[in-house]
């Protein structure tokens, strides 16, 4: 029963598919949704830092529904991808409705695509980094497994790493910045491996050279099926996607740094390295990405047992509101500021 709570995302799923499937004001309910009910519930609902008992823990860890609701959200996708390529090359559609449905479909990269292809890509099997591939191909950002996991959980909170803001950085510098950086850091690490094998960095050996192949022919299937103007609209949701994980990634390790510790070397990630969030709602609603402090300070663990530390600092509110503060630099350096000031007296 404990797991059926994560069902509650399904909730943005099936808007998402009302609205790919209908025109007018319906169209944008899922974005009304996301970034102005979820909020305001997390402004009114108390955040819960509860943990599970030892004994709760390990049956959440070794029940199979966990992982079972994830894999499903791949052929949903897929489907959902598949109904915005095809309603938006056939159906008679005013210019307000194409723009709430690429909108639509640009969530769906970013809570399903992204979040869940994250999740799936911390995990040690191949089935199930195959699908977390398969999932970031949907936003056209497979090189996210490779630099996300061997990069940016070597280097979080460190001037080395293009994904951890820095404090007085906005988040339309940092769009800049880590796209570009983490994109350039992928291939690095990947010709690293590469060269590490006695392979040639120029093969299909690499990679990133696989990653980029498969975007090349998933895209150019798109635009045998439906034609130059829906990839075009595609490309936008997928940046759309693109742009609320590195909101995410803004939010999550603002002006937040570990130690030196010399040598080019830094103290091990800790929980006070990542900004954390209990509220309820987002937590649920992005299967607990907000919980991004034990992430990274055990980045093994599953979604459904990630813990509460009290050393963690944590954020006003939840996910979806304090990505909406960020877009407003001003307001955002004067609330988050002041909190890197006082973690700083309490050190």
């Amino acid at each position: 029963m404990r797991a059926l709570k994560y069902i509650s995302p399904f909730t943005v799923y099936a808007s998402a598919w009302w609205s790919l499937s209908t025109t007018g004001p319906v169209v944008w309910i899922p974005v009304v949704y996301a970034w102005i009910i979820i909020p305001v519930a997390e402004l009114i609902i108390k955040p819960d830092p509860g943990n599970m008992d030892a004994a709760e823990e390990e049956l959440a860890r070794t029940n199979r529904v966990y992982d079972v609701l994830l894999y499903v959200i791949v052929l949903l996708q897929y489907a959902a991808l598949f109904k915005f390529l095809y309603g938006i090359s056939h159906d008679q559609l005013a210019w307000y409705d194409t723009v709430g449905r690429i909108w639509v479909m640009g969530l769906l990269c970013g809570v399903f695509g992204i979040n869940v292809g994250h999740e799936l890509g911390h995990r040690v099997n191949v089935f199930e980094q195959t699908l977390a591939k398969m999932l970031l191909l949907t936003s056209l950002y497979m090189h996210f497994f490779i630099e996300h996991n061997k990069g940016h959980h070597k280097r979080v909170a460190t001037p080395e790493d293009p994904s951890s803001a820095r404090k007085g950085e906005s988040v339309y510098a940092f769009y800049v910045r880590t796209i570009l950086f983490s994109y350039l850091s992928a291939w690095e690490i990947a010709n690293k491996e590469v060269r590490k094998k006695n392979r040639s960095v120029l093969s299909l050996h690499n990679e990133m050279i696989r990653f980029t192949l498969i975007q090349l022919v998933f895209v150019a299937l798109i635009m045998i099926g439906f034609g130059w103007l829906t990839t075009f609209y595609y490309f936008i949701a997928a940046f759309i996607g693109i742009t609320l994980l590195e909101t995410v990634n803004y939010i999550e390790h603002y002006g937040l740094q570990r130690r030196s510790a010399g040598d080019g070397k830094y103290e091990r990630a800790m929980p006070e390295h990542s900004w954390n969030s209990n509220h309820v709602v987002g937590r649920l609603m992005l299967f607990e990405l907000s919980r991004h402090s034990d992430h990274h300070y055990l980045a093994s663990r599953k979604y459904q047992v990630l813990r509460h530390h009290d050393e963690s600092p944590q954020m006003p509110t939840g996910y979806p509101g304090m990505m909406i503060l960020s877009l407003v630099p001003p307001v955002w350096f004067r609330i988050m500021n002041r909190r890197i000031e006082k973690l700083k007296e309490q050190s």
